[in-house]
């Protein structure tokens, strides 16, 4: 039969219980798709994650055939680790990512191998910035910022996607204020 909770309902039944739930929400919504929700053999999981990360000392140099390299680059990296990238902006000086990451990869081991990866090939294709004093063998900074991607999650895409227009307005203020 399974597992049952104090509630007398059995998981397999508790989780068919919440997946049609799930679903009659989204049908609401008027979504085709069965459910937000994916599965692996024992876990149903929705982990979407917004991650910002910098180059070292923030230098504005992801700007055209770099930017569009690195965006290409973390796309297919993302994919190889089962990952789904739902936005990316890649700026001058960071990069937003909103991703959907299965519980069985940790976001540390993520960004390892997105920054790691990332800065090989950005040394492979523009070695010129290997032998930038201010950045030997590392492109990216430490660290990064990562908030889970909840109830909000419309919000924060528009947010990504719409980074380039804010800072192209700033930038242009600044100029007319000089």
């Amino acid at each position: 039969m399974g597992v049952v909770n104090r509630t007398g309902l059995c998981h397999k039944r508790l989780l068919m219980l919440f997946l049609s739930r799930s679903r009659a929400h989204d049908v609401e919504k008027g979504n085709r798709q069965m459910s937000r929700f994916r599965k692996l053999t024992h876990v149903i999981w929705h982990c979407q994650y917004h991650i910002v990360w910098i180059p070292k000392y923030r230098y504005r140099v992801m700007n055209g055939p770099l930017a569009e390299m690195i965006c290409g680059t973390l796309k297919a990296i993302a994919g190889w680790m089962k990952c789904e990238v739902v936005e990316l902006k890649v700026m001058p000086d960071h990069v937003h990512m909103v991703i959907t990451v299965p519980p069985t990869l940790s976001i540390s081991k993520l960004m390892g191998e997105l920054k790691g990866r990332t800065a090989i090939r950005v040394f492979q294709k523009f070695p010129s910035l290997k032998y930038k004093p201010y950045y030997g063998n590392h492109f990216w900074a430490n660290g990064y910022c990562v908030d889970t991607v909840g109830l909000n999650e419309e919000m924060i895409r528009k947010y990504v996607q719409y980074q380039g227009e804010k800072e192209r307005k700033e930038e242009s203020q600044m100029k007319l204020e000089l």
